[in-house]
C-alpha cells in the first residue's frame, strides 16, 4: 500500500504558510495600536531584513497606492512606507518606495474588512527587480494603523521590525484585538 508522504499536495496547500513565512513588527507609537502585527514577505522579489530596526518610522504613502511620484517621498527616505494595494503591481509599488529611499515597504490589502487572508505577492511580468523588503499586511490591520494616525494627527507610526516572537512569552504577545486566531 502507498501512504501519502507528509508533503503531499493536499497538505502542502493546507500548510502553505508556516511560522517562518511570517514576519512580525510591533507598533510602539501611537499607543492605541501598540500591537504586534503579522505580515508575509513577497514570494519572489524584494530583499530581506539584514538589520533589526528598534525604532523606525512607518510612513503612510501619499498617494496611498504609491504607483508614481509620492508627495511625501521626503519622509519615506530611510524609513518604511505603508502602502495600499491596488492601481499597479506589488513590484511597482516596491520600486517606487525604493526610488524614494525607503528601507522597506508594507503593502496592506485594500479590502479593509480582510482580517485573515494573506495575498501572495509575486513578480509582475516585467524583468524589473527590487532590493528592499516588501511585506503584505492584512487590510484590517493597515486600515487601523492609518485610522489611528489620522485620529492623532500624526504623519507616521514608530515601529520595531522584525520582531522575534519566539522569544516573547505568549501572554505578552499583544496581537490586535480585531484579529482572531
Amino acid at each position: 500500500t502507498l501512504i501519502p508522504s507528509p508533503t503531499s499536495e493536499s497538505q502542502t496547500k493546507e500548510h502553505s504558510l508556516r511560522i517562518h513565512d511570517y514576519l512580525y513588527f510591533q507598533v510602539l507609537s501611537p499607543g492605541d495600536i501598540r500591537y504586534i502585527f503579522t505580515a508575509t514577505p513577497a514570494k519572489d522579489f524584494g530583499g530581506i531584513f539584514h538589520t533589526r530596526y528598534e525604532q523606525i518610522h512607518l510612513v503612510p504613502a501619499e498617494p496611498s497606492e504609491a504607483c508614481g511620484e509620492l508627495s511625501n517621498g521626503f519622509f519615506i527616505q530611510d524609513q518604511i512606507a505603508l502602502v495600499e494595494r491596488g492601481g499597479c503591481s506589488f513590484l511597482s509599488k516596491t520600486r517606487v518606495v525604493q526610488e524614494h529611499g525607503g528601507r522597506a515597504v508594507i503593502i496592506s490589502d485594500n479590502a479593509v474588512d480582510n482580517d485573515s487572508f494573506y495575498v501572495e505577492m509575486i513578480q509582475d511580468s516585467t524583468q524589473r527587480t527590487a532590493d528592499i523588503p516588501a511585506l503584505f499586511l492584512l487590510g484590517r490591520d493597515g486600515y487601523m494603523i492609518r485610522r489611528s494616525l489620522e485620529q492623532h494627527g500624526l504623519p507616521w507610526a514608530i515601529i520595531s521590525i522584525p520582531v522575534n516572537v519566539t522569544s516573547i512569552p505568549t501572554f505578552e504577545l499583544l496581537q490586535p484585538p480585531w484579529t482572531f486566531w
